[in-house]
Parts: C-alpha cells; sequence; structure tokens
C-alpha cells in the first residue's frame, strides 16, 4: 500500500520507518541537528506546497529519504489505517 504526502509524493507504507510532529519535534537540538545532516546528504524530499506539519523517515532498499509533509501526523496516520483496514 501506497501513502499520499502531498505534492503528488507518495511512499510505500512498508517503507516508513516514524512519522513526527515538526512544531513538537524541531524543539529539540537533536532534532533540528538530524534534519540538517539529512539535508546536507540530500535524503530530505519535500513534499509540501506550505509550511510543513510533519515529516517522516522512511528506509527502503538500504536508503533513507526523509519526506517533508503539510499534513499533520493526526492525518497521516488516518490515512493510512483506512488503506490498512486496522492500526498502524
Amino acid at each position: 500500500m501506497y501513502l499520499h504526502l502531498g505534492k503528488g509524493t507518495v511512499v510505500r507504507q512498508e517503507s516508513i520507518v516514524a512519522i513526527f510532529d515538526l512544531d513538537v519535534t524541531s524543539q529539540s537540538h537533536l532534532t533540528r541537528r538530524y534534519l540538517a545532516a539529512a539535508e546536507k546528504a540530500g535524503e530530505v524530499v519535500n513534499a509540501a506546497e506550505d509550511i510543513p506539519k510533519s515529516f517522516l523517515v522512511c528506509r527502503e532498499g538500504g536508503a533513507q529519504r526523509v519526506y517533508l509533509s503539510q499534513m499533520s501526523v493526526s492525518t497521516l496516520l488516518k490515512r493510512s489505517e483506512e488503506r490498512l483496514g486496522s492500526g498502524f
């Protein structure tokens, strides 16, 4: 199954490692450092047309990607549950 993140970007649900609320987690210097390192490594994909509300860490085939999404964590989880028919 696939999860739509916005701006025509979809990811395989099986590749999702974690989904984070950007407002909450960006208060931590560790998260800011992690996102800066991912940006520098070219691992960040901006799937937000507006200000991002969440970010997802995905791993597939040994490669890591960090997706920025304008959708909230609750919206992404709701979409994934609707597709799976159960909890994430």
